[in-house]
């Protein structure tokens, strides 16, 4: 019983520090934020998902031993954040030739393009290709392991329970932009600001991407 008191303070050490990384805006946020204004609600919480699954995957993949794999060679961090880089850089083109070709009546924009499947497959890969990811989970979740038990299962465990309240955390920021939404309709051009908007974030994000110190600090 005392062993298991002895726990709660970390614990909510853990929970609390996780709360607050997860809510801080960043990069994620602000990818997350704008797919929900440039194609609503639904894409939103695609997006949300397909994020956590790749944070999910970063997360076990440190607790295997990838961060450390990343840390130590810069070839593998260079390729990873390349090909992440990359896949931005992709997105954004793609949403500028999209926004461009939609002066049409938005019920013509090309749909299977914004079907939940391919925002959270999307998600998924911008999240995986983050090698920093993995990196954080390296540096933030051994400060909570206990030494009595197995610490690529309790890795893996505050890992998942990170990324589930970045998950929620990124379902709040989702409600919030699409309550805003409607009334950024209102305005003439709103939608096509959303769309070039959404375009300069993924082409931003790509760049930072390529442009950050290929070695982990």
């Amino acid at each position: 019983m005392s062993g298991t008191m002895t726990h709660w303070p970390l614990l909510a050490a853990f929970g609390l520090a996780s709360l607050v990384l997860a809510a801080t805006p960043g990069p994620g946020v602000l990818y997350i934020v704008t797919r929900t204004l440039a194609q609503g609600r639904r894409a939103g919480l695609a997006s949300v998902a397909g994020v956590a699954l790749g944070n999910l995957g970063n997360a076990l993949g440190a607790s295997l031993g990838l961060a450390a794999l990343l840390a130590m060679s810069s070839m593998a961090f260079t390729v990873v954040k390349f090909a992440g880089a990359a896949y931005l850089l992709w997105l954004g083109i793609n949403a500028l030739r999209q926004t461009r070709a939609a002066d049409a009546p938005p019920t013509q924009v090309d749909a299977p393009r914004h079907s939940p499947r391919i925002i959270m497959r999307d998600g998924f890969v911008v999240a995986l290709l983050n090698p920093k990811t993995a990196l954080f989970f390296a540096a933030f979740l051994p400060q909570f392991i206990a030494p009595a038990g197995s610490a690529v299962l309790q890795s893996a465990g505050f890992g998942a329970a990170f990324v589930a309240i970045a998950a929620c955390t990124d379902t709040a920021y989702v409600l919030a932009a699409g309550a805003a939404a409607p009334a950024l309709g209102t305005f003439g051009k709103a939608r096509a600001l959303g769309g070039y908007a959404s375009a300069l974030v993924y082409l931003g994000l790509g760049l930072f991407t390529a442009l950050t110190d290929p070695r982990p600090r």
